[in-house]
């Protein structure tokens, strides 16, 4: 069989015009093939209408997701806390070095966010001179009006206070109350007496300074203190230049100013027949309440004030970060309920001490 004839086929070619017009010859012809194409009356009627003034477009808002503020809110979070613990590590960092003699009797330990830590806590009798109370110290080390361990960090949380009361003997100065160790050789005696009293092994010591005290409580904007009626007058009361405390039994926001007051109050109008025990228990509330009120959301727009001034209050030989890391153990950890050593007469039997002793080390 002869081979069939070739099919006959059509070749175009498309070239450029040697002058494009405006618009664009492409979108015509491209136009032309999908059957789209306007002839020029239909093109002249839209470019018409296009003279017509036409009002302007609203401009699109755009919206505003609810994962986008939430970004945005921990970011801002974030910050803020970024800036605050800044703050806390330059105000640690200057106050260091104010509390240094003891650090060759301390013991070492691990970081406190998740090593067990104890820790002295020392509060002076020393006063300011415009708000001292007669016979009270203006100068020097004084006397620790207040004497807690605090055990925290790997899941440790506990407290001993120990009555200032408590005889004791001191090395190098005999038998006397404990808190005289502190007036006589400062925060290294004071770590030596307690670890010889106690047998606990002491890793830092802190000091509560009264003059930084009120501003650390204002800082705060105030705490929340639980307890039974008190009045007092610190130095004569006002009348005679002091303070007069007046706190009725229940709940009470005190300021900075009335916390002083209520940690130092020894003699209480509404209870006459309250003891160096239950001094030592109030105080003990008050760190409470400082701890709730710094965990509280009224805290937080505050935090940057609140880091520099806890350093000022509380010198330690902490480093800043090391004070961080305690901080973050005690801002997890419960309040536990604090034990008391002492006893009215400032003799506590073996037995006893060394019961809660244990009890503290267990914790």
């Amino acid at each position: 069989m002869p081979p069939p004839d070739k099919p006959d086929y059509r070749v175009y070619r498309s070239r450029k015009p040697l002058i494009r017009k405006r618009g664009g010859d492409e979108r015509d012809e491209l136009a032309r093939l999908r059957g789209t194409a306007q002839t020029p009356a239909e093109r002249d009627g839209k470019r018409g209408r296009a003279l017509i003034p036409q009002p302007p477009a609203a401009p699109r808002r755009r919206r505003v997701s609810s994962g986008r503020v939430i970004r945005w809110a921990l970011l801002a979070v974030a910050g803020w806390v970024a800036i605050s613990a800044l703050v806390f590590l330059v105000s640690a960092q200057i106050q260091q070095g104010k509390v240094s003699e003891a650090n060759h009797l301390l013991g070492a330990a691990g970081y406190p966010a998740w090593s067990p830590n104890n820790i002295l806590v020392l509060g002076s009798d020393v006063r300011r001179p415009d708000n001292a109370e007669p016979g009270a110290r203006t100068t020097g080390n004084g006397r620790s009006d207040s004497i807690l361990l605090v055990r925290i960090g790997g899941g440790a949380n506990s407290r001993l206070g120990i009555a200032r009361d408590t005889v004791v003997d001191i090395p190098g100065a005999g038998r006397q109350k404990i808190n005289t160790a502190y007036s006589i050789g400062g925060a290294a005696l004071a770590v030596q007496t307690i670890e010889q009293y106690t047998g606990i092994d002491i890793n830092h010591v802190m000091i509560v300074s009264f003059e930084d005290f009120p501003a650390l409580i204002d800082a705060m904007g105030g705490i929340t203190y639980r307890g039974g009626c008190v009045v007092s007058r610190i130095n004569g009361g006002f009348r005679n230049g002091g303070y007069t405390l007046r706190l009725p039994a229940g709940r009470s926001h005190i300021d900075g100013d009335q916390a002083l007051a209520l940690a130092r109050t020894r003699k209480n109008e509404c209870a006459k027949n309250e003891d160096d025990l239950t001094r030592a228990r109030r105080q003990q509330k008050i760190v409470g309440a400082m701890k709730r009120r710094l965990l509280s959301p009224t805290a937080f727009g505050r935090l940057p004030l609140i880091s520099w001034n806890v350093p000022k209050a509380l010198r330690s030989d902490m480093s800043g970060p090391t004070l961080l890391g305690l901080f973050s153990a005690l801002s997890v950890a419960g309040t536990p309920e604090s034990e008391l050593l002492g006893t009215v007469s400032g003799q506590v039997p073996e037995a006893v001490k060394q019961a809660k002793v244990r009890r503290f080390l267990a914790g």
